[in-house]
């Protein structure tokens, strides 16, 4: 189990979906293996083939020192992949080697059909280790164990993520948290909102129901003393304001 602060990350490569010429599968399946696991996404990004863009993508995600990423697509041999060389202009200052495992798995498949183009799939910024490839054996490929880089294929990709968490992140320690529904407007909590540590997730939620307003606020943290005490700000601040309020039955952990 990891105890340690991990934010992931998404990037979704293809102009493709983004003109709804097909419909992105890469975020739903992540994000759900990524619950299994009690993990969450810190953002995801859907962005064209743009070499700038993705460029300033990739490091803006390496500049967070607990980012781990997956990135789908782009990393095949036609003239509009462009993910491995911006992947090593971005993590191993543009350097790049033909990896010897890689072009063994391409040659292995394509034969003589591996070149002149397919066996660039193996041109890999330097220092990459492999990620397996069930449908073609044409591998992915990651990085300093928290960059992931995947076809954009999900029949490729999909069994990648799940090797990646697999032997990585396979567990997170779960957090402790503590709902309760307020008979007021979420404006009415807006000041003791402010108090709240900022080590929490603090979540509120108005809604309407029978024409009158309610909030439901939940807070989790991976101390439960931390966020006890401060899911106790709210309790009091309710009591000291008479504010009607209903506690969940079940405190829950993510």
């Amino acid at each position: 189990m990891i105890e340690k602060k991990v934010n992931f990350y998404s990037v979704i490569i293809g102009t493709e979906l983004l003109n709804g010429r097909r419909l992105d599968a890469h975020f739903p399946f992540l994000n759900k293996e990524l619950l299994k696991r009690g993990w969450e996404h810190k953002a995801s990004f859907v962005i064209e083939d743009d070499i700038d863009l993705m460029h300033n993508i990739f490091n803006l995600i390496k500049a967070d020192e607990n980012s781990v990423m997956f990135c789908f697509g782009g990393i095949g041999s036609t003239p509009d992949d462009y993910t491995r060389v911006i992947a090593a202009k971005s993590f191993t200052d543009y350097k790049m080697e033909f990896h010897e495992e890689a072009m063994h798995l391409i040659l292995k498949q394509f034969n003589d059909e591996a070149y002149p183009h397919r066996i660039n799939m193996a041109y890999l910024p330097i220092n990459a280790k492999l990620l397996k490839n069930v449908v073609n054996n044409v591998p992915g490929f990651y990085l300093e164990n928290r960059f992931f880089f995947t076809p954009g294929f999900p029949s490729m990709s999909q069994s990648m993520v799940i090797e990646a968490l697999d032997k990585y992140y396979l567990k997170s320690k779960s957090k402790y948290r503590v709902t309760l529904t307020a008979i007021c407007s979420e404006n009415d909590l807006i000041d003791i909102m402010h108090k709240i540590s900022k080590n929490l997730d603090l979540s509120s939620l108005p809604k309407i129901i029978d024409n009158k307003r309610k909030v439901v606020i939940s807070l989790a943290g991976y101390d439960k003393k931390e966020v006890d005490d401060n899911f106790r700000l709210f309790i009091n601040y309710l009591n000291d304001n008479q504010i009607k309020y209903l506690l969940e039955d079940i405190i829950s952990k993510k």
